[in-house]
């Protein structure tokens, strides 16, 4: 066996795509090679990159036909790390890495932002029914109370209506 070649299996929860390749690929198992290092022939090693081989499933109309598809290590990496976001959107995998970082909690305290009002933000809920009647409310001269901190701070040095 040729020790300059990395044998190993890529699993796919879902069907996926790779860049420069029109074709959606099933999910399942894939066998995929990995060469190590530059061909022993080749011309320019420096020039090398590392790729990846990846066997494709063979097709219903072309059962027999055996392909594989050759693939750069980063784009393989991207179609995996997508594909364990299976069943997490973008937005929640980003909500809740945000909500475990210890800095942005204390930044939400500091302005009066709950978890609830974050989670509510990035389910598509969009802004709560005070923010909607927020505006009119400025209007007559109230602010919402869960906006005084922010409005404070935005106004800070301004002169008042009475001044």
């Amino acid at each position: 066996m040729n020790e300059a070649v990395r044998k190993s299996i890529a699993v796919f929860a879902r069907p996926f795509n790779v860049p420069g390749f029109g074709e959606t690929l099933p999910a399942g198992e894939y066998d995929i090679e990995t060469e190590l290092c530059s061909p022993p022939n080749s011309m320019q090693p420096e020039t090398w990159k590392a790729s990846v081989a990846v066997k494709l499933h063979p097709r219903e109309f072309h059962p027999g036909l055996a392909r594989t598809l050759t693939v750069s290590l980063a784009d393989l990496d991207d179609a995996l790390t997508k594909d364990k976001l299976t069943g997490k959107e973008l937005a929640e995998f980003f909500l809740e890495e945000m909500l475990s970082d210890p800095m942005v909690r204390l930044v939400m305290e500091a302005d009066g932002v709950s978890e609830a009002q974050l989670r509510n933000l990035y389910s598509g809920g969009g802004a709560s029914q005070a923010h909607k009647e927020a505006p009119d409310a400025a209007i007559a001269g109230e602010l919402p109370t869960e906006n005084s901190p922010i409005q404070a701070a935005e106004n800070e040095g301004m002169p008042t209506q009475g001044e």
